[in-house]
């Protein structure tokens, strides 16, 4: 059988932690930041986890996880 191939938009959007959750970006910090509150803005910088609801999801897009 071949080997699995990576889904490289998943690789590019997730990173596995040392302890095997995701780790992922936060949305709406792209554009249009003014009127935004700054609370929401400092909320969208930090890093933030999957769902444990879509972890197999994206862990089956993720062979090498």
């Amino acid at each position: 059988m071949p080997k699995m191939k990576t889904r490289r938009a998943v690789a590019k959007r997730f990173k596995a932690t040392a302890n095997g959750k995701l780790k992922r970006k936060r949305a709406n910090l792209r554009h249009i930041l003014t009127k935004k509150p700054h609370t929401a803005k400092k909320r969208a910088v930090k890093t933030d986890y999957v769902h444990e609801a879509d972890v197999a999801r994206i862990k089956r897009c993720l062979p090498g996880v």
